[in-house]
């Protein structure tokens, strides 16, 4: 029997993220040590995203997140902040540190289709965090296979601005 084409045939990630228990400081930590930033900092939940999942569920979460660019590649940092999450998951089993990559998709609900088809599945996801409800995101249950799970992400077309920014921009 042929072999399955790759499933997303990554041919960059495009996206590292943690996990942390206090994101100011993790953002301080990146900016110092690392030169990694700026941060644009956001708050994602209930009414920015809609159509929460968890384990299968439809749940609300609420997590403090922060991205900033090394090279081409995107880095967040995530604060878990209430409900049920991968994240405290996370920091409860391993601690702070690399949760998972993520890869940009074109169509989030083909991508999510064609994952479900192979057999993997959903572990929390949501949608319409974009200025225009667009936007979506799915963790895919691949910590057995990858070591980290692997995030598809459709960026929506315009973001709505950052709550924060870090370091404050001066002037």
């Amino acid at each position: 029997m042929p072999a399955l084409p790759a499933l997303f045939p990554v041919k960059h990630v495009d996206q590292v993220a943690l996990v942390v228990r206090d994101l100011d400081q993790a953002m301080r930590r990146y900016w110092e040590l690392l030169g990694v930033g700026p941060w644009r900092v956001y708050t994602y939940g209930p009414p920015l995203v809609r159509d929460m999942t968890y384990r299968g569920r439809k749940q609300d979460y609420r997590m403090r997140l922060a991205l900033a660019h090394a090279g081409e590649t995107m880095v967040e940092l995530i604060q878990p902040l209430e409900g049920p999450n991968v994240y405290d998951e996370h920091l409860e089993r391993k601690g702070e540190g690399l949760h998972h990559i993520g890869v940009f998709v074109p169509s989030f609900d083909e991508a999510v289709a064609e994952v479900k088809q192979r057999g993997y599945a959903v572990l929390q996801s949501g949608r319409g965090y974009g200025r225009l409800g667009d936007g979506g995101f799915a963790y895919l249950d691949t910590e057995r296979e990858l070591g980290l799970i692997l995030e598809l992400i459709e960026i929506p077309k315009e973001r709505i601005p950052p709550e924060a920014e870090f370091p404050p921009r001066s002037g």
